[in-house]
């Protein structure tokens, strides 16, 4: 029967939710992977898999909600609550730009006390010094939050963040987009039909972003697939997403530190299936960040055609205990080894050009180098 489901969507034939959990519920992981790698050969003929360069900056990790999974946020009146100074923040853009990026992902919790004009000065600043980085910023659960605290539609907020400078959203904040899962594990935080009402009326004023999912916690396999339906259904809807991105639950220092982590084959497993689930989405990309340098790649196999972010710095899954660090040249070289051409690329999924990557690769060596324990111990 997984033998006819995986002909079905390598075919292009949509898979439908109780196909998926079939799928789902298989252990034939070599034949999912294969199966996967043929629909992304197909959607990507090309020799080309990519990556971009960018950083994580999280400028606060004060948070009103309370997330059983986070190791990072703090609540407003613990001491160790921050919020970067702009000077620091400019200054890690800077660095970023240095060394090739073009882009930030940028983050926060849900601070209880800034206004809207916070926020559009924040955009200002950035865009103003540094014009040419787009800024990948504020997940759903933030915007949403930020509907609360000044009063204002979505639609409003999203347009006034939008000409201070905001160019595209993550997918963070998705972890499992359904109501009870969300509410066992999170409080004060946006539901299902929030978080994606965000993204439709984001991609509505012609925006893009990408979808994620965070699994293996106290989601069922059939809650998995009804994620990966939501954003099929929302996609089909407005074509605004140009990726999904999936990870494992790293519950170290986290309140939910007794679960029982999803191991690699689980993780290969999803990925592929989400390449065949989400057969409206163009890419899929690797979480190296969660799964290391060897899982990573061979994610380009079950799936991915994108290796993600360099990312010159990450802050959340760290403080999980989670810490794996790639250089640039590792990222290309495992792309390389498995026969394909590594290419650097934009928000969009559009080739940078030769000299600016090939600039981007020497300034990355010439850091690596100069200060290699970062990447060399980990």
């Amino acid at each position: 029967m997984v033998a006819k489901l995986l002909e079905k969507a390598v075919a292009g034939e949509r898979l439908t939710p109780d196909e998926g959990l079939q799928l789902l519920q298989s252990h034939d992981l070599t034949a999912i992977g294969q199966a996967a790698d043929a629909v992304t050969r197909r959607l990507h003929p090309g020799p080309i898999r990519t990556y971009n360069i960018d950083r994580n900056i999280n400028y606060t990790n004060i948070c009103t909600a309370v997330c059983h999974f986070c190791a990072f946020y703090r609540s407003p009146k613990d001491p160790t609550g921050w919020v970067l100074p702009r000077e620091e923040l400019l200054a890690k853009i800077e660095e970023t730009v240095a060394l090739g990026g073009d882009q930030i992902l940028m983050q926060g919790g849900l601070h209880p006390d800034y206004d809207l004009d916070w926020y559009v000065q924040l955009l200002h600043d950035i865009k103003s010094r540094f014009p040419q980085v787009n800024v990948h910023g504020f997940s759903p659960p933030e915007l949403h939050h930020f509907t609360k605290v000044f009063k204002l539609p979505i639609r409003e907020v999203l347009i006034r963040l939008r000409e201070a400078g905001l160019g595209s959203i993550p997918g963070g904040g998705a972890e499992i987009l359904v109501d009870r899962v969300r509410r066992e594990i999170t409080r004060g935080k946006v539901m299902t039909d929030d978080w994606l009402n965000v993204m439709r009326v984001w991609h509505e004023l012609g925006g893009r972003s990408t979808a994620t999912m965070m699994f293996g916690h106290v989601e069922t396999l059939a809650e998995r697939i009804e994620h990966l339906e939501r954003v099929r259904q929302l996609q089909d809807e407005t074509g605004g997403f140009t990726a999904f991105i999936c990870w494992t639950f790293q519950p170290d220092n986290t309140d939910m530190a007794h679960v029982v982590p999803a191991g690699s084959f689980e993780y290969l497993k999803t990925q592929a299936i989400a390449r065949l689930y989400l057969d409206n989405v163009p890419s899929i990309q690797s979480s190296w960040v969660t799964q290391g340098l060897k899982i990573g790649q061979l994610a380009l196999l079950f799936g991915a055609n994108d290796m993600g972010s360099l990312m010159l710095e990450e802050n959340v899954v760290a403080e999980a205990g989670t810490v794996h660090y790639l250089t640039l040249r590792q990222i290309r070289d495992a792309i390389s080894e498995l026969g394909y051409t590594p290419r650097q690329r934009d928000v969009h999924y559009r080739l940078i050009g030769e000299a600016q990557e090939q600039a981007a690769l020497e300034a990355n060596d010439r850091r690596d180098q100069a200060a290699p324990t970062l990447h060399q111990l980990a």
